[in-house]
């Protein structure tokens, strides 16, 4: 397809897109993706979707912002970026059939599910686009995805071929697997508060089993008709109730909205990419914008004077290291962790390769050191005693792994070269959807030794190494995300 200009602030693409009730076809647009079989054996071996589900959705959300509300500069930004990360994600399915998530079939997939969900959320609103408006709305789409240099073959040729394209991808390629099923039945009964859920997070246990039958009844009752029929999902009348009463009622709203509240995305776009700190930011107890949560830090609770070294390890295994969440660590968590370091920042690859390349390393050391079985997975316990052995052993041992991963977040993060962190760039590493604001300066104050407000490399480093190696919690290190 020949490069096109790209969809505009009044471009029907981007009004439909960005506003907000799009969220109630979002859950409807990640099952169809996933009955891929190479998108749920992704999701499987790589994805932290079970063990981080609201930052995993929000990641996916930011990448659409940047594709489909950028400039031709960050659109192409951020397709290089998918790309690179595509290329990590191959594998074997559990039937022994190869994936990747480089499949030209499996993107353009992902891709016109996006397109179509944009369609049935009109349609399923009672106002449905007309021809004309489709094929526009079409046409725009396409010319952000011929940045991606997939062949037009692959693509349905006009928005009238898109329904037939669906019905035919569902019957004859996409699977019932347990990744959707999850997805449908499980993931919110399972998923923790959501960050901005405040006050409210005690009352979270009750609400998040009301918002995954409400959420699930609507996504099996708005999934296209071949769906449901191949692999026998009832729509009762109950949900198509709910979900014409939904549809219908933000509709409403939503026209009723005055221009800037209608959208959660402005179809004018905003500005995505991280600014570096300046020196205007480097008060620690500066207030500013939280930003993107990369790697999170947590302190368990101990009582004073006890050992703590073993219940921080176990609480940094399950929440930092199993970022898959399935109760051991292989390299696709060590390749997440360096993911989430990477995506808020929009490092270029030259950038970005020195990170995965050192988690890489930290993750040689823990399998050749902790694998006892050579299954290539290690578990919390395995974690713990190799970790307090090779602690115990000598400096070296941090050196060989710990560290070299710790220095390239820290040259990352460093956005502005400067060679320390200011309290902004600190903030990046560490906040995270559990911790306040105030935690984070708190943490930041105790590892600014000088009280300068910035921490150098040398300082950022030795922090980690109290962490891991402190038997008390009244270290500076121990207390990387504020008071144990």
């Amino acid at each position: 397809m020949a490069t096109a200009d790209l969809p505009g602030p009044d471009s029907l693409l981007r009004r439909t897109l960005g506003e907000w009730r799009i969220g109630l076809v979002a859950w409807r647009l990640l099952v169809l993706q996933t009955a891929d079989p190479a998108v749920a054996a992704g999701m499987r071996d790589f994805s932290t979707y079970r063990a981080h589900p609201w930052r995993r959705i929000e990641h996916t959300m930011d990448s659409g912002k940047r594709l489909f509300f950028s400039d031709r500069e960050g659109l192409r930004r951020e397709v290089a970026r998918l790309e690179r990360t595509h290329r990590r994600l191959a594998g074997t399915d559990e039937q022994g059939r190869p994936f990747t998530a480089s499949d030209p079939a499996v993107r353009v997939w992902v891709l016109v599910t996006l397109y179509e969900c944009m369609t049935a959320m009109r349609e399923l609103s009672g106002h449905p686009l007309a021809p004309p408006e489709l094929e526009q709305m079409y046409a725009e789409f396409r010319a952000v995805c011929s940045e991606f240099g997939l062949s037009d073959d692959l693509f349905p040729a006009t928005a009238a071929d898109v329904p037939a394209y669906m019905d035919r991808t569902i019957r004859e390629r996409l699977e019932y697997s347990e990744p959707v099923r999850y997805l449908l039945f499980d993931m919110l009964r399972e998923a923790p508060a959501p960050r901005r859920l405040g006050p409210l997070k005690p009352a979270w246990p009750l609400m998040r089993t009301a918002a995954a039958q409400v959420i699930g009844a609507l996504t099996v009752a708005d999934l296209p008709e071949a769906f449901r029929e191949r692999f026998g999902l009832l729509r009762t009348r109950r949900a198509a109730l709910l979900s014409f009463i939904l549809h219908r009622t933000m509709r409403v709203l939503m026209n009723a909205l005055p221009e800037h509240r209608r959208y959660r995305t402005p179809p004018a776009g905003a500005a995505l990419t991280p600014q570096p700190s300046t020196a205007s930011t480097a008060s620690a107890d500066h207030s500013s914008t939280p930003a993107a949560r990369p790697v999170r830090f947590p302190v368990p609770r101990r009582r004073k004077g006890a050992d703590s070294r073993s219940a921080r390890l176990r609480t940094f295994f399950h929440q930092v290291l199993d970022q898959t969440g399935d109760g051991r660590i292989s390299s696709a968590d060590l390749q997440a962790m360096a993911h989430n370091v990477c995506w808020p920042l929009e490092l270029a690859a030259e950038r970005e390769a020195p990170v995965y390349a050192a988690f890489e390393t930290w993750w040689q050391q823990l399998r050749t050191g902790m694998d006892a079985d050579g299954d290539g997975q290690v578990t919390c316990e395995e974690f713990i005693t190799a970790m307090l052995t090779g602690i115990d052993s000598g400096p070296a041992y941090l050196e060989q792994g710990l560290h070299v991963a710790v220095r390239a977040v820290f040259h990352a993060v460093d956005t502005d070269g400067s060679g320390h962190l200011c309290a902004d760039e600190y903030r990046r590493v560490f906040g995270g959807s559990r911790v306040h604001l105030a935690e984070l300066n708190h943490g930041f104050r105790q590892l600014d030794h000088d009280g300068d407000g910035r921490i150098t490399e040398d300082e950022f480093v030795q922090a980690f190494t109290d962490y891991f190696t402190a038997r008390t919690d009244n270290t500076a290190g121990s207390q990387l995300l504020g008071r144990p």
